[in-house]
């Protein structure tokens, strides 16, 4: 059986906070949003699926209003959870935690999966952005600067230190209450952070009890990899290519964090090609057509989510029954690179980049940018070797614009025959150019260092997988409000994916 780390219990030294053990962490979120669409079908079909679900008040006694009505934009955080209990608070039996690799129940209480899903007026697509778990960020309630998966455990340690030196002896009731101060200081956090205060008016929370369950449920999910992967920590075993995962595997594919190139970047490409999915299973005819299916699979739900009070489920689900897989789109947050802070390996992020890029993604059409996005600080210190094996005529002409707008020096461009995936190759220990060129492509993208590139330089060989730079901003516009300034409006990051395709990921 695998190991699991011990307890996060934060620990002060120096103004820093350090952590016994980094745990490997579990990402489920995004089967709330995708589950909650079925509501409607199975409420229909099946008399009230909306009784059940566990639920928590967040919003209204915190200085938040009540959740917005279904006549405007919904803006709901998903959180991921990796706690060993379900969602009413009882313990897995063993069996299902060894089958699952999940360890020991030891209390853990940070969250690993933070994903803002945005859903306009018209309840016809969503805008999932993923926030990285180690991003450096300021906590709200006074606890200072640290990664952002540890806003909740740091409210949460905090009210249960608190209660139970004011005499409350009743350790569920301490539990309960500790649990929503943390939630709501996860909350606070994250709008702080992305310049949005109460912009955030539904929560879910999910762990893996009924994973397992779930994905069973459906009858698995596709994904693809670009290579073989086997990593004990995770259990994950499972051969390269196309293929249906579904129970301990598909848990463990998008939990490995070890023994993944770009770390927790890449789990979260793992993350968002799953639910992409995930969605398009669940909103296939083969899922929507069969009542047993939905019935079956919204009953594991009820086990693992935890869902904000407010909710009018078969309304809301109602109003998103125009939603179909190709709707459904997944956005990372604009990222700096690593960095080592306190003895802790954290991501560096620029508050202003981000707001900028969730005011874009969440804009609903109604600002557009009017200038190219700005150029990437350092980026005029690398060179560019472009080959092309898309196939098509016009990819590799986007993409040299688009390194050009962004600063990047370009070498001549060269023909190559077509290939299938797209890889940068980058000089052994030249992170900080990897990391440059990553900002364009993305996270998920292979890379590959190679001892023929020289430092300072990348070469860049396009596949077929490689779509282009349609999803950069257009050029010229004419905004209905103010454009910002082009340094606090970047493109965004990556390409994203969207549901309904299946990316290949490492």
């Amino acid at each position: 059986m695998t190991e699991w780390p011990g307890p996060p219990i934060p620990a002060r030294r120096g103004g820093f906070v350090v952590f016994a053990r980094r745990g490997v962490k579990v990402v489920l979120s995004l089967i709330s949003i995708t589950v909650l669409a079925l509501t409607w079908w199975g409420w229909q079909l099946l008399g009230d699926q909306a009784q059940g679900f566990a639920t928590t008040n967040l919003f209204e006694d915190n200085g938040h209003p009540p959740a917005k009505p279904l006549d405007g934009a919904i803006d709901i955080l998903l959180v991921g959870q990796d706690s060993r209990t379900d969602a009413q608070g009882n313990p897995l039996p063993r069996e299902v935690l060894d089958m699952l690799h999940a360890g020991n129940a030891d209390g853990e209480r940070q969250t690993d999966t933070m994903i803002l899903v945005h859903i306009p007026q018209n309840g016809e697509k969503a805008i999932a952005i993923s926030f990285p778990r180690d991003s450096w960020v300021e906590i709200t309630g006074g606890f200072g600067k640290h990664k952002l998966n540890s806003a909740y455990v740091y409210a949460y340690n905090d009210t249960s230190k608190t209660l139970q030196q004011q005499g409350n002896s009743n350790l569920k009731d301490v539990d309960a209450k500790a649990k929503d101060a943390g939630r709501k200081n996860l909350i606070a956090t994250l709008e702080k952070f992305i310049g949005k205060p109460k912009m955030i008016d539904r929560y879910a929370e999910v762990n893996l009890s009924s994973f397992y369950e779930i994905t069973k449920a459906i009858g698995g999910v596709e994904v693809c990899l670009n290579g073989p992967v086997k990593e004990r920590k995770s259990g994950v075993d499972l051969p390269g290519g196309r293929q249906t995962v579904e129970g301990v595997q598909a848990l463990a594919f998008v939990r490995q964090r070890y023994d993944l190139q770009n770390g927790d970047l890449d789990r979260i490409a793992r993350q968002q090609a799953f639910l992409s999915g995930l969605a398009n299973k669940v909103l296939s005819s083969d899922v929507l057509a069969n009542p047993a299916k939905i019935s079956s699979l919204i009953e594991a739900v009820k086990k693992s989510v935890v869902l904000s009070a407010g909710w009018d489920l078969p309304e809301f689900a109602a109003q998103m029954r125009g939603l179909t897989s190709g709707n459904v789109e997944f956005h990372t947050i604009p990222t700096q690179g690593d960095a080592i802070i306190g003895g802790a390996a954290v991501l560096r992020v620029d508050p202003a980049q981000v707001q900028a890029e969730v005011n874009r993604l969440t804009s609903d059409g109604q600002t557009a940018p009017t200038q190219t996005p700005a150029t990437l600080p350092g980026a005029e210190k690398v060179t560019v070797e472009l080959f092309d094996g898309s196939g098509s005529p016009t990819v590799a002409t986007e993409t040299r614009n688009l390194l050009q707008g962004k600063g990047f020096k370009l070498a001549a461009d060269t023909k190559l025959s077509t290939r299938n995936s797209t890889v940068i190759r980058y000089a052994p220990g030249d992170d900080d150019a990897l990391a440059l060129i990553k900002q364009v492509f993305g996270t998920a993208v292979q890379a590959e260092a190679d001892r023929d590139v020289a430092p300072g330089k990348v070469r860049v060989l396009l596949g077929k997988d490689f779509k282009g730079t349609a999803t950069a901003p257009p050029t010229t516009s004419t905004p209905s409000k103010p454009a910002q300034p082009p340094s606090s409006a970047p493109a965004p990051t990556t390409t994203p994916i969207v549901a309904g395709n299946v990316p290949c990921v490492n």
